[in-house]
């Protein structure tokens, strides 16, 4: 299956998820996105320090928040392979696999833990396969 393929049927196809981005593990470029949901460089390269281990970006983030397309989110967990971060209902779900960041939005009408699950499940699958 292609990137975009995973985006079009596993996240959003899933009904969990309503944009997603599916970017190098470096954070120095994306490999399949849903329309219009755009993130920054920078936005990306400090999602991909956060996951690699930078304790200053990852408290940095809990401090004043987490940006991706330009909205900001509220770090509510983060983890050596995931970050979870709201705003308001809506919110993403920030997975690693050994190569590659999901990164998975989820809308007003969606329940957070499905969301959750649906992106690790994801990267579940990728890590399984070698990526």
């Amino acid at each position: 299956m292609s990137w975009q393929g995973y985006i079009d049927a596993s996240l959003v196809g899933s009904g969990k998820i309503d944009k997603a981005i599916i970017a190098a593990l470096e954070g120095d470029s994306i490999w399949a996105g849903s329309p219009n949901y755009n993130i920054s460089p920078d936005e990306l390269r400090i999602i991909s320090e956060i996951l690699l281990g930078s304790e200053r970006d990852r408290d940095n983030a809990f401090a004043h928040g987490l940006y991706v397309a330009g909205e900001r989110f509220v770090l509510a967990r983060a983890e050596d392979r995931s970050i979870w971060a709201c705003a308001g209902p809506k919110g993403v779900a920030i997975v690693k696999s050994k190569q590659a960041i999901i990164i998975g939005h989820y809308g007003e009408t969606s329940v957070a833990s499905n969301a959750y699950s649906t992106v690790e499940a994801l990267a579940d699958y990728l890590i399984s396969v070698g990526y």
